[in-house]
Order: C-alpha cells, then sequence, then structure tokens
C-alpha cells in the first residue's frame, strides 16, 4: 500500500478523534482491521467487542471491523496504525519482533506452552501485562492478549517424525524464532503474508505450513493439505493494541467503558477459539481430504528433542530473564528433555 493511502487514511483517523463538542453527536469511530476471516476466533471475538463498545458507551463508540484483509494486509497493518490511518488492530505476536520489540517472539518458541492453563498464566499474568508496556514507546497501547490456538504442521507428505519435514519449503510468519524453528527440523522456511498462503500451497510454492485448525479450516487450506499432525508445537496468539495518542485522548468515562468491553471480550475469544478449534478439526476430517494424526507419545518426544535448541539459540534475542519468568511460570526446561 502507497503511502499517501496511508495519509489518506491518517486524515479520516484524525477527522474521527476531533473532540465530541465539535461533532455534536458524532459517534467515535473505531476502525478494528484484521487480516483473518469472520468465522474465525479473532473475527467473532472482534465482532463482540463492537457490539459491547457500543451497548457500553450508548452509542458514543462506533467500532467499524474490517476483516480478511479488505482494508490492510498484514504487512501494511502495523504501519497504518502508528500512522493513525487506523485505531486498532489484533495482530499476531509474531509481528511484534519485526517491530523492534523482540521480546513477543517468545510466544513463537516450540512447546513453551503445553496447555492452555500454562499459557495463561503468562498472558494474563505479570509476565503479559510487562510485554504490554514494552510497546508504548512505539506509539502503541497493549490492550489484551487473545488465543488463537495450538499450531500443527500440514504438507502434502505424511508427518510422522520431525526428519519427515527435511527440506520441505514450509510458509512461516516473519519470525527469526520461526525461521530457526524450521531449520531445526531441517525444513526451509518461507515468510510469506497469510492472504497468498493458500494459493502457495495450491500451486507447490510451498510445501506445507502450521496453523491452529481454526484457520487452516477456514481458509480451506485442508483442500490443498493431505496430511495434517496434530503436533501442537507452537502457539498463535494475537494483541489487541490501539493507536497511543488516540486512546490516551478519547474521554475517560468512555476509555472506561471500552476497556470492559474489551475484558468481556477477551473472555469471549478465548472460550470460542478453543470451541472453534475442537468443532473445526471434526470438520477437516469429515472433508475426507486431509488425512489427520495424532502423535503417540514417543513421536512428540521426538519434535520436542528436535526443537529444544531453538530456545537456547533464541535465549540472548528474547532475554534470558524474561525466559526462566515464563519457565517459572509453566514448569518447561529445554534442558531437560
Amino acid at each position: 500500500m502507497k503511502i499517501s493511502t496511508l495519509l489518506f487514511g491518517l486524515v479520516a483517523g484524525a477527522l474521527s478523534a476531533v473532540p465530541l463538542a465539535a461533532l455534536a453527536q458524532q459517534p467515535i469511530v473505531i476502525k478494528f482491521s484484521h487480516v483473518v476471516a469472520l468465522n474465525t476466533p479473532k473475527g467473532q471475538a472482534a465482532e463482540f467487542f463492537a457490539k459491547r463498545a457500543a451497548e457500553l458507551t450508548k452509542g458514543k463508540v462506533k467500532v467499524e471491523v474490517y476483516a480478511n484483509s479488505t482494508l490492510y494486509k498484514d504487512k501494511e497493518e502495523m504501519e497504518a496504525l502508528q500512522l493513525g490511518a487506523v485505531q486498532m488492530l489484533a495482530p499476531s505476536l509474531a509481528k511484534f519482533g519485526p517491530l523492534g520489540v523482540k521480546e513477543f517472539e517468545l510466544f513463537d518458541l516450540p512447546y513453551i506452552f503445553d496447555n492452555y492453563t500454562e499459557l495463561h498464566k503468562v498472558t494474563q499474568g505479570a509476565v503479559g501485562q510487562t510485554l504490554l508496556k514494552k510497546l508504548e514507546p512505539k506509539g502503541i497501547v497493549g490492550l489484551a492478549f487473545w488465543d488463537n490456538g495450538f499450531k500443527s504442521f500440514s504438507a502434502n507428505t505424511a508427518i510422522k517424525m520431525p526428519a519427515d519435514l527435511k527440506g520441505k519449503k514450509m510458509r512461516i510468519q516473519s519470525s527469526k524464532v520461526l525461521e530457526e524453528q524450521m531449520r531445526s527440523l531441517g525444513a526451509l522456511p518461507q515468510v510469506m503474508a497469510f492472504s497468498e498462503v493458500y494459493q502457495a500451497l495450491q500451486t507447490g510454492v510451498v510445501d506445507g505450513t502450521e496453523n491452529p485448525i481454526s484457520n487452516l479450516y477456514t481458509q480451506k487450506m485442508y483442500e490443498v493439505q493431505k496430511y495434517l499432525t496434530l503436533t501442537e508445537h507452537g502457539y498463535l496468539g494475537y494483541a489487541v493494541i490501539v493507536n497511543k495518542k488516540f486512546w490516551e485522548g478519547l474521554p475517560g468515562d468512555v476509555r472506561g467503558q471500552l476497556e470492559t468491553a474489551m475484558k468481556e471480550a477477551t473472555v469471549y475469544a478465548n472460550k470460542v477459539a478453543k470451541e472453534d478449534n475442537d468443532k473445526d478439526l471434526e470438520s477437516v476430517k469429515k472433508t475426507g481430504k486431509t488425512q489427520v494424526t495424532v502423535p503417540t507419545a514417543e513421536e512428540r518426544l521426538a519434535f520436542k528433542k528436535a526443537l529444544a535448541p531453538v530456545h537456547v539459540k533464541m535465549e540472548s534475542r528474547i532475554g534470558k530473564d524474561l525466559l526462566q519468568a515464563v519457565y517459572k511460570e509453566t514448569g518447561f526446561d529445554p534442558t531437560k528433555l
């Protein structure tokens, strides 16, 4: 997207931030952009937040949700937020490393969370709040963490052991940790925008990918992936963020009402993420197009051992103290596998 287009959006965003007195009864408009389908956990949670924001502010705020990259693609949306062309996003956590906040890359580490209980000790605890605060120097306020789910590997050849991914071109988000993850498996990491993945799989530009089941199903990747192995090796989640200048310029009572709406939306988001991934897994199986495999305990351990060195290699990048704080919450120890 050309910068002129972003600046046009910036003007529009600025107009929406004019004091209420000058706009009489006009609502405050929050443009909420995201890159996934409406029927994904994030898509549903964004709509839920929009509804509750309108209700709690009694119409003072109108949240306009733009799904499926209709406003900005995932490579463009962060710049648009910082410029003020859009007010709210929910980017995947991998997006914050390239922004310069490398600490967020801890969420990309393989097998750092074994389940949602361990995960939520971090995202809903002191570590999570510390991470969100690190966004403020970038002109961003972090409001909440939303789950999508745990990622699994898919490809057009069977995946039983780590060696089965050797030489495969695997799509990843832009993340140094994910690059190292794929290299540790002998795979070839291919950074690519989410909106381009289906066609890349269809044409053989990439051989496979990693996704929570809800993404794989709603983007119909099962049509172009013959095998899915439920490795659940990594976590994909989002941080709901807002332009700092816009957020701090809101009336205090309105900001408080939006914070309440966000708390409710977060509970909803995490609930629907778990439900949708379970439901969508059954839907993938019913298509008959993708063979779904559950790793044995031995196979899962083989993946854990193959990927444990990623933690050690990324320690200096993410921060030793931060990783130790997370390990203390989760009980994970990559050196004991």
